[in-house]
């Protein structure tokens, strides 16, 4: 069931997305070459405490998961796509860094993902950042009351597929609101004028991942978290908690 949120709950939710992106840049600011992604963690993991908030990551165990999820920060480098657990591993030059990152304030959740390259980019991570960028503003655009889901999903889907980059099979955005994953499923491509009618008081986590060979396809890795693009090519993964009103989407993560 898909629940519409009031003028006074989106504020509300507005508020955690605001901690999200807050840390975000906080985390981004602070990650360089020879920070580990457990700094990282710790340091996300302070946010949430002076914001007074908690997380709706730690502890969190889906279906396909073996454990429950340790960390308050999804960190994914190079080729993990998404849900890369924080590990002792220290940044190096060159790496490409995907963070996931999510509040509970009084109730409400934000959600938010950012991408970016650590000390000398490689201007092949460059281009597949600022393709994820674009994709994730054209699937913004389309969650307009009166489009449908394969509207934004189509925006999504064509920025990334006309770049010439993989989409992973099965994994996209969500809706969010009291819980990180609510009804309805975001998907990254579809066609356009198909699917559910957007209503004004939705809230999505619209959130693009990208792969730079090309491939859609993907494994687990031993962790059972994270996952690893099949081709051994960089990934991107970008992503913010968005409100459909009568005045067009408003971004609650915005940074």
């Amino acid at each position: 069931m898909v629940e519409l949120k009031t003028d006074t709950s989106i504020d509300a939710m507005h508020e955690a997305g605001q901690v999200v992106g807050r840390t975000l840049t906080a985390l981004r600011n602070a990650a360089d070459v020879g920070v580990s992604l457990l700094d990282l963690d710790a340091l996300a993991r302070d946010a949430l405490r002076e914001a007074g908030a908690t997380s709706p990551f730690l502890g969190y165990r889906p279906s396909f998961a073996p454990t429950p999820f340790p960390a308050v920060l999804c960190a994914s480098v190079n080729d993990a796509i998404v849900h890369g657990i924080p590990t002792r591993y220290r940044l190096r030059d060159g790496d490409l860094v995907s963070l996931d990152f999510g509040a509970e304030l009084n109730g409400w959740v934000g959600d938010s993902a950012i991408s970016f390259t650590v000390g000398r980019p490689r201007p092949a991570d460059v281009r597949l950042i600022e393709t994820a960028e674009r994709a994730l503003a054209a699937g913004i655009d389309a969650a307009v009351a009166g489009n449908r889901m394969g509207d934004i999903a189509h925006a999504i889907g064509r920025v990334c597929r006309d770049a010439g980059y993989g989409i992973p099979e099965g994994f996209g955005g969500h809706g969010v609101g009291r819980r990180m994953h609510e009804d309805p499923p975001v998907p990254n491509e579809g066609r356009p004028g198909r699917g559910l009618r957007l209503r004004a008081g939705m809230v999505l986590a619209i959130e693009p991942m990208l792969v730079a060979g090309g491939t859609d396809g993907y494994h687990a890795a031993p962790d059972g978290w994270t996952l690893r693009t099949n081709d051994g090519s960089r990934a991107a993964h970008v992503e913010h908690t968005v409100a459909i009103t009568e005045d067009g989407p408003r971004v609650l993560t915005a940074r």
